[in-house]
């Protein structure tokens, strides 16, 4: 059965191991589940991120967010990432819920490439999430 996201390009690829050395920093002493990610702009700069673990797990963040929330302290403007690369160690990677739903505003632009049924594949924000809250939704 053919995947409904498009292969990933050879951009992400290389994307992806930086995303991969970013997963080896991870603070994952409750699940060891080290994920990364790394957001490309268009002038070839990146910015990385890594999943941060908390006892309280509500409190735990993601490699995306992290990333995302990381590019955002540093001054740049999400709205340019061009593409975003998860990888997770040994397993399929999507991004979750809430990470679709902050790449969705802060990154609707870019293409997101995760591992998925086994296959390195990329998808626009509103595949990923279609119909997302916008802040347009915050008007009364």
């Amino acid at each position: 059965m053919a995947h409904p996201f498009a292969t990933a390009s050879e951009d992400a690829h290389q994307l992806r191991r930086v995303a991969k050395a970013a997963s080896e920093r991870a603070y994952v002493p409750y699940s060891r589940f080290h994920v990364g990610a790394a957001l490309r702009f268009p002038d070839g700069d990146v910015v990385t991120g890594c999943n941060v673990e908390n006892a309280s797990y509500g409190l735990t963040i993601c490699a995306e967010r992290a990333a995302l929330v990381r590019a955002i302290a540093e001054g740049r403007d999400t709205a340019e990432i061009d593409l975003i690369a998860v990888h997770v160690d040994g397993a399929d990677g999507q991004p979750c819920g809430m990470c679709r739903q902050v790449i969705a505003e802060l990154a609707p632009n870019a293409m997101i490439a995760f591992v998925s049924g086994g296959e390195y594949v990329s998808c626009t924000a509103e595949e990923i999430l279609p119909h997302a809250f916008s802040p347009g939704a915050l008007q009364a």
